[in-house]
Parts: C-alpha cells; sequence; structure tokens
C-alpha cells in the first residue's frame, strides 16, 4: 500500500491548475496506485492527483463497487439535467454542503497505459467525475456554493481543526478596485 498524505484546503496545489500528463510510464502507473489507495484508504470516492501534491491530470475513482482512474479527461454533457445533492471532499475534511451538478456526464480521456478510454456517467459517478476534474482544474466545490453559503463554509473551515491559515491561498480578484474602497 502507498499511502500518502492528502493536502488541505489551503494549500497552493490545489489552486493550481494541474498539467497534462505526456508521458505513460512506471512512475505514472505508481502515481495512480497511490491515488487509488490512499482513496481507498481515506474512505473516499475519488481523489485528483493536486490532492496529494502532484500537479498532473490524473484521478481515481470508487463508485459503485467501481474502481478505476481516468487521466487527462475531457467532459461532455448529453444534457442539461441536475442534480442537487450532498457533496464533501477529502481536502476539506467533516465540510459538507449541497452543491449543484450536472446529473449525467461522458468523460474521455486515457488509462495509465496511454489507451483512449469513456466514462458513462450518472447520479453520484458524474458527481465524482465533475469534482474530481474540477480539482485538475485548481476549483474547489465550495467555489460553486452560492456566495452566502460559501461564506459559511469558509467560516466552517476556519474553525477546523486541520485548517492551517498559513498556508492559505487568498486569489486576487480580476477586477479593477473601487476608487472609493472596498464594497462602495
Amino acid at each position: 500500500m502507498t499511502v500518502q498524505p492528502i493536502r488541505y484546503y489551503g494549500d497552493p496545489v490545489l489552486r493550481s491548475p494541474a498539467d497534462l500528463v505526456t508521458t505513460f510510464d512506471k512512475e505514472l502507473r505508481g502515481l495512480v496506485k497511490d491515488l487509488t489507495d490512499t482513496m481507498q484508504k481515506a474512505g473516499g470516492v475519488g481523489l485528483a492527483a493536486p490532492q496529494i501534491g502532484v500537479g498532473l491530470r490524473v484521478f481515481s475513482f470508487d463508485v459503485d463497487d467501481v474502481v478505476g482512474h481516468l487521466i487527462n479527461p475531457e467532459l461532455h454533457f448529453p444534457d442539461e439535467e441536475e442534480q442537487d445533492g450532498d457533496e464533501g471532499c477529502l481536502s476539506l475534511p467533516g465540510v459538507y454542503y449541497d452543491t449543484k451538478r450536472r446529473m449525467n456526464v461522458i468523460a474521455k480521456g486515457f488509462n495509465e497505459s496511454g489507451d483512449p478510454i469513456q466514462i458513462v456517467g450518472t447520479g453520484l459517478m458524474s458527481r465524482c467525475i465533475q469534482h474530481e476534474t474540477d480539482h485538475l482544474d485548481g476549483v474547489i466545490f465550495i467555489d460553486r456554493l452560492e456566495k452566502n453559503l460559501r461564506k459559511q463554509a469558509i467560516r466552517e473551515i476556519r474553525k477546523a481543526e486541520w485548517y492551517d491559515p498559513e498556508r492559505t491561498v487568498v486569489k486576487v480578484s480580476p477586477h479593477a478596485a473601487s476608487p472609493f474602497g472596498i464594497g462602495r
């Protein structure tokens, strides 16, 4: 077993877009094993490489007894149907909020050998694929919450035992600041 430490909210690697995998080798197969072992040990349904400090577009999943991984995922949505349900994250232990996601997804990518694969997901599998792909883009599920819920989640995170404000990265707004001060 190759369980790795999971990075928590605030670690800069969780906010950085991951790089495409270009080499399908023994090292990549080791990463897939690390992700799968770590995810299963932690009791999660998915784990993305940035969550163990690796900036590559790879994630593992374990949903309804289907265990696998996806490399360089591209998501397509066959319809507009949505789901709204409880979502959590191994990088935000104990934090759960209802989060809107698409009900159905078609994910295309590669396996650890570089062979093309496609996963058709609905319900929890769709939620997992979208959540883990967000991690590869530097997005955390609380970013998808409405403003008031996101503020509530951040307050909850700041009170969490695992939270370390020293490693928190605050994103700078791309919008110009008001000449009269913030919020005016």
